[in-house]
């Protein structure tokens, strides 16, 4: 038996890295998997290896990011868990930031999770159902570098909203956590390297260098983090923003 054996799985955000990453992780525990993405070829590609569903969704619109948990219930009868793993990341600092990148920010890292969580705990307490939410945060939630302050504050929000959600509806036994990842090794992250920092070849040996354990966390071992706490196996734990990092915020040298 897996982890999540015949539980029905929504991750929204998927077309490549964390988010890709947990949908094989969920197949993998035996779980009957639903997720979003905007790109069709890539989408299918991975429907194809891992025998999951794959919706079409842009979930800056908050309909969009709504009719993934439709479409869920639609194909399986009901919702279990959703993880929330869409991430925008692109650079703005306090003074360059205009209100078009800030607004998308809010839109994917923000917006998104909260109407497909409504979507998703709609269903749950209609059918009087426990349930399990993952958001997947950042350490910037904490602060974060001066060029990605509209993704700082997002996370900040992301954060609270996990915090706000699970403390409103423990008595429904829905368990809500969020996971606030450091510096990963993804495919987008290194086209963030290469677009923004002028990053080479090397830029990951260079990087795992900087690190204490030596290297950046890794996809899969997120993705495994995240299935437990989708799965029983995490207890009663709920409204846990945790940092899962090599950084201990608030240690000083």
């Amino acid at each position: 038996m897996g982890l999540l054996e015949d539980k029905v799985v929504l991750v929204n955000g998927c077309s490549q890295g964390v988010g890709a990453g947990i949908v094989r992780a969920a197949a993998r525990e035996g779980a009957n998997v639903v997720f979003t993405g905007r790109r069709a070829e890539v989408g299918e590609k991975m429907a194809a290896d891992t025998g999951a569903l794959f919706v079409r969704a842009d979930l800056a619109d908050p309909a969009q990011a709504r009719d993934g948990v439709v479409q869920t219930v639609d194909a399986h009868g009901l919702v279990d868990c959703l993880v929330n793993a869409a991430g925008l990341t692109s650079r703005g600092s306090l003074l360059d930031t205009m209100p078009e990148l800030f607004d998308q920010h809010m839109a994917i890292n923000l917006r998104a999770p909260f109407f497909a969580m409504q979507a998703a705990v709609a269903d749950m307490t209609v059918r009087k159902a426990p349930g399990t939410i993952v958001n997947i945060g950042s350490n910037c939630a904490h602060g974060g570098p001066p060029h990605l302050a509209p993704y700082a504050t997002a996370k900040a929000g992301l954060a609270g909203l996990t915090r706000n959600t699970a403390h409103a509806h423990r008595w429904d036994r829905i368990r809500i956590n969020g996971l606030n990842i450091g510096w990963t090794n993804t495919e987008g992250e290194d086209a963030t390297q290469r677009a923004f920092h002028d990053a080479g070849d090397d830029w990951r040996e260079k990087a795992a260098a900087t690190q204490p354990m030596g290297k950046l966390g890794q996809v899969d071992e997120i993705a495994d983090f995240v299935v437990f706490l989708l799965s029983g196996h995490s207890g009663v734990v709920t409204g846990s923003v945790i940092d899962w990092d090599q950084i201990v915020f608030g240690g000083q040298d």
